[in-house]
């Protein structure tokens, strides 16, 4: 289809983060009025380094609305 072999590998790697991003195991507390997600989830951990983002900043905003 024409698409460079450095697009072609960009998109893989954001498609299998999002792939490990649906794997996450997010946990209810407190009567499911919050959640968390385990720091050593290694679905986290490799959707965070795919995506070259901090992973203590992922795992608090993936449970916070602000």
């Amino acid at each position: 289809v024409g698409v460079k072999e450095s697009h072609q590998m960009t998109i893989f790697r954001i498609i299998a983060a999002i792939l490990h991003l649906g794997n996450l195991e997010i946990e209810g507390e407190r009567d499911n009025d919050a959640c968390s997600v385990s720091s050593e989830d290694e679905h986290l951990k490799n959707f965070c380094g795919l995506l070259g983002v901090e992973h203590s900043q992922m795992q608090h905003w993936l449970c916070h609305r602000k």
